[in-house]
């Protein structure tokens, strides 16, 4: 039986929705699984923007409702205006094309066991108030379905480059953020001269005007890069799933034609022939120009071919980014900027995201946003140092977690926004008390959720995958 009633054609805004192809057992699994990352998203909202929101409930510079209505907003914006670098690095870990290719059933059961690992982890963790990572969570569910499909089908199985360039983000962004949180106070307490900023918040009262505004700022701050962060990683999950059980129309844009295409690659090609032909790396990128020239994307109808040339881009993007790295060969200015300009417009073909999908995950992410943060906030203000937060500190932390969200953002990496302001306000605890400034208990207990969430999530989303392909298959 096949399921004809639900069809979208390429109008915009939901271009790419065409289940004419799916039996009805595959498009009920397809609407669970655009739930379970819509539900990922919104748990990512309230388990982590609390971080956001907890210096300025906690020093009462803003009231709980209008703190988390005002961070969700960011959140939504974030997400809308952040770009897909960080959510096209997420897909990226897993072999696609391959997957494509698979059985429904193998296909359902891989997303349902990435998305029911994430939630079921976040979920367990926000419950007994411990900041943990929900970057972490995601990139080992992903790492366990990866090491799954590659003991049932072999090949590639996850793409170690990227994991471990994901790695190294995850690993040094809280140390970062700790050791410029000590750098910060350090220059805030010696250049300036507010004792008020260092106090800790009164009960019953709200702080100066000019302490309000700083930590609502520094809140709107990590807010919004929460959501250009945080968000990405809930498009790329809901890309997963739209390139797993529509994969032809997801695989290339659909909205972009022959002529940009054929143009990018002549003007790239007509480049590199005044440099060296001989060069080997000129010589590779040639080639693979050459076979591009020869597939027209319009004209290829089968999912085969599609994911032929699929390949193709990410091969020669790899070879382009290459040539503009290289040291052995001086390209002029211009040359170079003209093959980075073309790159990132064939860039588009492959990375892309249709709005609809931005505009679901920021809705998930900004709604998730404005419920359930009451148990982090506690634990940001009261539970990492001995002394209460102070609003320097909170300000402090915040500037520190926003420039190294942002950062991460811009260069396409994934990061932590819990482990980072966490790591952060450490920092600061260190700055103005030294290390026995920290409750160990608390430390401990993040120190312990970051150190087993990468294994737990690995051995749970591998076995549930291998569990489900059983049962579906």
């Amino acid at each position: 039986m096949t399921f004809n009633f639900l069809k979208f054609w390429d109008i915009g805004f939901f271009y790419g929705l065409d289940f004419t192809n799916l039996g009805t057992f595959s498009v009920v699994f397809f609407i669970i699984c655009i739930i379970c990352v819509l539900g990922f998203e919104f748990i990512n909202g309230f388990h982590d923007t609390a971080n956001a929101v907890a210096t300025v409930i906690y020093t009462k510079s803003l009231k709980p409702f209008h703190a988390v209505l005002y961070s969700g907003s960011l959140n939504f914006l974030g997400v809308f205006l952040g770009g897909i670098t960080v959510a096209i690095g997420i897909i990226n870990l897993l072999p696609l094309t391959e997957l494509m290719l698979s059985p429904e059933f193998e296909k359902i059961a891989l997303i349902l066991a990435l998305l029911l690992t994430a939630i079921l982890w976040n979920l367990g963790t926000w419950y007994y108030g411990i900041p943990c990572s929900s970057s972490h969570t995601l990139i080992g569910s992903i790492l366990g379905v990866g090491l799954g499909f590659k003991y049932i089908n072999g090949g590639k199985g996850v793409n170690w480059e990227k994991a471990t360039e994901i790695g190294y983000s995850l690993l040094f962004s809280p140390l970062f953020g700790f050791s410029m949180a000590i750098l910060l106070i350090f220059l805030m307490l010696r250049n300036l001269n507010l004792k008020e900023l260092f106090k800790e918040p009164k009960k019953k009262s709200e702080p100066p005007t000019y302490i309000r505004t700083i930590l609502i700022t520094t809140c709107g701050l990590v807010s919004f890069f929460h959501g250009s962060n945080d968000g990405q990683k809930g498009v790329g999950l809901l890309l997963v799933v739209l390139i797993a059980f529509v994969p032809a129309s997801f695989i290339i844009n659909p909205q972009i034609g022959n002529e940009d295409y054929s143009k990018s690659l002549s003007k790239i090609e007509w480049t590199l022939n005044n440099y060296d032909k001989e060069d080997s790396q000129i010589k590779v990128t040639l080639a693979e120009i050459s076979k591009l020239k020869s597939s027209e994307i319009a004209t290829k109808k089968s999912l085969v071919e599609k994911g032929e040339i699929r390949k193709k881009l990410l091969s020669l993007n790899k070879s382009l980014k290459k040539l503009e790295k290289s040291d052995d060969l001086i390209f002029k200015s211009e040359d170079r900027k003209l093959i980075t300009t073309e790159r990132e417009n064939l860039e588009h073909y492959i990375n892309f995201a249709p709005i609809w999908v931005l505009l679901a995950i920021s809705l998930a992410l900004g709604i998730g946003t404005m419920v359930g943060y009451q148990r982090i906030v506690k634990t940001i203000g009261e539970k990492i140092g001995k002394d209460h937060l102070t609003y320097g500190q909170g300000a402090a932390s915040e500037i520190i977690a926003a420039i190294t969200i942002g950062l991460s953002t811009k260069f396409g990496l994934p990061v932590s926004t819990t482990h980072v302001l966490s790591s952060a306000i450490a920092g600061s605890m260190v700055a103005t008390g030294g290390v026995k400034n920290l409750q160990k208990g608390t430390m401990k207990s993040i120190a312990l959720a970051w150190v087993l969430t990468l294994p737990v999530t690995i051995l749970s989303a591998c076995l549930l995958f291998l569990m489900f392909r059983a049962m579906l298959g």
